[in-house]
């Protein structure tokens, strides 16, 4: 088989022997004689013209090698990137933009061509010759994207600023204003009450923990009313959507109080000491080949699913993301999920498309050879929507991969038919078999409710979208295909896997290579996780890793505080979390601590469930806060009525040394009493007891139950071993 070459891929010659050297290929020739290379670590390396028939030969002959992992790539995703480090990108991109621009190649790599151009931008930026040969040096030997030209040290983030109380609520709003209100601000009244209640219930020995420190101030501050209930008085706490939360309260702790001055009075100076003080139009128009354009459109499925957490919840349609190489018709990426569409469903469909598909379909149970979806490189340019891929994220494709975003005018989604009529083939297929499929008379009256219908969750209804495309893929007849005089020629049928295989061959030179651990980190979402003493803490799971437990950053945590870490995840599975390291080019990988409850869920389920669970504990607050005030005013009780008895007995008589005395023997005296009174007596009260029998005792049968002397006992044992002795 021929061997393929795709831009930006590594190749390695002479392995081991004192003259290696690696090239990046930078350009080829879609007619297949030449390609551009240049060595990818030498300080003044420039691009080389080369036979591809000679790489080839040399490439079966051993001498040279395909690398896999790429390290000179970044993995950078564009929210996570510091905006200082941004500035210095992007002034460097200005000044070569220009003269790297697709339209330019070759030409670029051609000396007595490029020479002009350079003269051309050091006068337009003021920079010097020197400078403008490191930023294209970087940019070709690092990947040809915009990223390239980052600086190399890693990111750091600052700290924010507080925001100011208006006359509106501020914070973010809550989920369900309908049932717990919108909420109240802490003004200064608030902030009075928090005062009280932080020196009343939480600085002091006592050592209270938060949460008990709140719930008395709700208990003392936030009551309307009484109410009695077996003689216990209960206050009864005004509605919820007027009580400031338990985080409202927490946060005005940690801004407001003195740490020191707390610790010092919960703990004590001494303690404080030792413990806690600091320690220092047509949309194939001009596609030439395979990777030229690739489409990209979300729809919403006529299909209702159920939870794989409890299959009698009906948790909505799912949206199909499609992503579709315009010269081929081939489905290079899927992406099945319940949020959107969305700018994280469109990425994930992308991530997809641009990795290996022989592991994806193993993640459904479905074994595939390579052939069968042969895509899992990056195109030339992709094509969507206006919205998702006009999303700042969306910088994403264009400075980590190099990827040129297109998008629909609007109104015009007519110009991205090739995925709409895809979607139209996938619902032709699902509808007659899915059950829980709406049909066209739902919003009719009287018409059947399909919800109800629904049996399939997102996992089973992932696995018949990936059924589909590979009959799609590998199958399905294109009549409507326009084929081209070279197609004709070579006999091609009008099926997606042979047009991308013939254009593979007779036009390549626009898919490129990247790492798969490179695209994914940087299409994946991005967010904000803890490392806490239980591991790293994201949606409310725990996540660990070797690296992590032989740094003991879990017990740093645990003894000098929390901090934050950003992380990349996949939606389609939680059971891992993403940090890049500090090199800015690998990641740590962290696996989930507890899979009982969200093994192999993907994240739309996760979070619907954590909104579901949130929505219960909402609903049923003010019951929980009242039970809560409803305990402490018991315990007062109790506590005031053995005041009250104790002081009774406390006349003044007895002296606080006498008190204390013989601690020991009154202990002992009250367990034995504590003995009796808790022993067990089996079937004690029943009705079967039988009454004792009692036997009286005259002179005639007095010797039977009469007890012998322990003294007499003694001297009939002394005179038997005497008269033993004797004989």
């Amino acid at each position: 088989m021929k061997q393929l070459l795709f831009i930006n891929e590594l190749i390695r010659w002479n392995t081991g022997k004192d003259n290696e050297y690696t090239e990046r290929i930078l350009w080829i020739d879609s007619g297949g004689y030449i390609l551009y290379t240049i060595d990818a670590f030498s300080q003044e390396g420039l691009p080389v013209a080369k036979r591809i028939s000679d790489i080839v030969d040399a490439l079966q002959a051993g001498v040279a090698e395909i690398l896999e992992d790429d390290p000179l790539i970044r993995i950078d995703n564009e929210e996570a990137i510091k905006e200082s480090d941004k500035i210095k990108r992007d002034k460097a991109w200005d000044v070569i933009a220009d003269i790297v621009a697709p339209e330019k190649e070759p030409d670029i790599y051609l000396r007595e061509k490029r020479g002009p151009w350079i003269t051309e931008t050091i006068e337009k930026h003021g920079v010097t010759y020197t400078t403008v040969y490191k930023y294209l040096r970087r940019y070709w030997q690092r990947g040809k994207n915009k990223n390239s030209l980052l600086p190399d040290y890693s990111n750091s983030g600052g700290k924010g600023k507080r925001k100011k109380l208006g006359d509106k609520k501020i914070g973010r709003p809550r989920k369900n204003i309908k049932v717990n209100g919108e909420g109240v601000n802490v003004d200064e009244d608030t902030k009075k009450i928090f005062r009280l209640a932080i020196s009343e219930f939480y600085d002091n020995p006592k050592e209270n923990n938060f949460t008990t420190a709140y719930d008395f101030m709700v208990k003392k501050y936030y009551s309307q009313d009484y109410s009695f209930e077996n003689g216990v008085r209960k206050p009864i706490v005004i509605p919820i959507e007027k009580i400031p939360t338990i985080i409202q309260f927490r946060y005005w702790y940690e801004v407001e109080q003195d740490i020191v001055k707390s610790l010092k009075a919960r703990k004590g100076n001494k303690k404080f000491a030792l413990e806690h003080r600091a320690v220092i139009g047509k949309s194939d128009a001009e596609i030439i080949g395979p990777g030229s354009k690739y489409q990209i459109d979300a729809t919403v499925a006529d299909v209702y699913l159920v939870s794989r957490f409890n299959r009698t919840w009906i948790i909505g349609r799912p949206v199909i993301y499609a992503v579709i190489d315009c010269f081929s018709r081939m489905v290079a990426g899927i992406y099945v999920g319940l949020e959107g569409p969305s700018w994280i469903g469109a990425m994930m469909a992308l991530a997809n498309a641009f990795t290996d598909k022989v592991s994806y379909c193993k993640e459904y149970d479905i074994d595939i050879e390579s052939k069968e979806w042969p895509c899992y490189h990056t195109p030339q340019a992709v094509l969507g929507d206006r919205g998702e891929m006009e999303s700042r994220r969306a910088d994403t494709l264009v400075n980590g991969l190099d990827i040129r975003i297109e998008n629909t005018p609007s109104y015009r989604a007519d110009w991205k038919g090739i995925v709409e009529q895809y979607f139209h083939l996938i619902d032709e297929q699902v509808k007659p078999l899915v059950p829980g499929h709406i049909d066209i008379d739902f919003r009719e009256r009287g018409g059947k409710d399909y919800r109800l219908d629904a049996k399939l969750d997102i996992y089973q209804f992932t696995k018949i979208i990936i059924k589909c495309v590979l009959y799609h893929n590998n199958q399905h007849w294109m009549k409507k295909y326009e084929s081209n005089e070279m197609m004709i020629e070579d006999d091609v049928d009008p099926i997606p896997r042979e047009l991308w295989n013939w254009g593979i061959v007779n036009r390549s030179g626009k898919l490129k290579a990247h790492p798969k651990d490179t695209v994914k980190l940087n299409l994946m979402p991005v967010g904000t996780a803890t490392v806490t003493e239980n591991g790293l803490k994201f949606k409310k799971m725990y996540y660990s890793c070797q690296k992590a437990i032989n740094e003991y950053w879990f017990e740093k945590a645990r003894n000098k505080g929390t901090w934050k870490e950003i992380i990349a995840y996949d939606p389609r599975n939680l059971d891992y979390v993403y940090v890049k390291a500090e090199d800015g080019k690998s990641f740590i990988k962290f696996s989930i601590i507890d899979k009982r409850k969200y093994c192999d869920k993907t994240f739309d389920e996760i979070e619907y469930l954590l909104q579901y669970e949130k929505l219960k504990l909402e609903r049923n607050a003010g019951k929980i806060l009242q039970s809560k005030v409803d305990i402490l005013s018991e315990i007062e009780n109790i506590v005031e009525k053995a005041e009250k008895m104790t002081n009774e007995q406390l006349d003044g008589s007895v002296s606080n040394s006498t008190r204390i005395k013989n601690i020991r023997e009154k202990r002992m005296i009250e367990k034995n009493a504590e003995k009796g009174e808790n022993a067990f007596e089996l079937e004690k009260g029943s009705k079967n007891e039988e009454p004792v029998k009692v036997i009286s005792i005259n002179e005639e049968n007095s010797e039977k139950f009469k007890y012998p002397s322990h003294i007499e006992y003694l001297r009939k044992k002394q005179k038997e071993r005497m008269e033993k002795h004797d004989e």
